[in-house]
């Protein structure tokens, strides 16, 4: 039986490298793309076309960066030190403000000083960039579905009071009915009661004045 033919293989794209200041840091990022750079930086817009975020191809720039693929590099803002994962904030602020006057401008490099990569360097970086880059997908999943359920969970424990409520106001709604049933019972009673007793009232009342009526006969009789 033939071996299965390998499946076609996937390009890693070529990573470029962006660079830009947010806050207290200078931030540079090797991505495929400005669009990818934008949102490994976070940015809620586009730094490129506001002239805040640009290409670079300075050496020491591009050569830290296809290092850490995807992982975005900073510095003190401002300065021409090295791009790391972690730096400290910039001696201006870490010194004081009575040292912010005797700041130096920061040396200007030569112009013109790129870097070309090697191929394989280049597609290394690519390859760990895409993996980075599904390895983040796969969590942003997770964690989307994780959400949904919680959300679901949530939406079934409110379904779950709306249930009781309901049913509990069902039980209300019977009880009342029934205590309403029973008053209408007594009300009916007690008019009839009232009824008889008015009608038993003026029999005693008419029974009265005839026995007064027939005493004033007698005595008139008897006078």
């Amino acid at each position: 039986m033939a071996p299965d033919a390998p499946g076609p293989r996937v390009m890693a794209r070529k990573l470029k490298t962006y660079q830009t200041s947010i806050g207290f840091y200078d931030l540079a990022v090797a991505a495929p793309s400005m669009k990818a750079a934008l949102q490994i930086w976070g940015a809620d817009s586009n730094l490129f076309h506001q002239g805040f975020a640009k290409e670079v191809d300075g050496a020491a720039v591009v050569a830290a960066t296809l290092a850490h693929p995807g992982t975005v590099l900073r510095r003190p803002v401002g300065t021409d030190g090295a791009f790391m994962v972690t730096s400290d904030l910039p001696k201006d602020l870490v010194e004081g403000p009575a040292r912010t006057k005797q700041r130096k401008e920061p040396a200007r490099r030569p112009a013109g000083k790129t870097v070309r990569p090697d191929g394989a360097a280049a597609r290394t970086a690519a390859a760990a960039f895409d993996q980075q880059q599904r390895e983040r997908e796969q969590a942003q999943r997770r964690a989307a579905i994780a959400e949904a359920k919680q959300r679901e969970r949530r939406l079934a424990g409110i379904a779950k009071a709306q249930q009781a409520l309901d049913a509990a106001e069902k039980e209300y709604d019977a009880r009342c009915a029934a205590l309403q049933a029973e008053r209408n019972k007594l009300d009916k009673r007690a008019d009839a009661e009232e009824q008889r007793w008015e009608r038993q009232r003026d029999k005693l009342r008419a029974a009265k004045r005839l026995r007064r009526a027939c005493e004033v006969a007698e005595s008139g009789i008897d006078g």
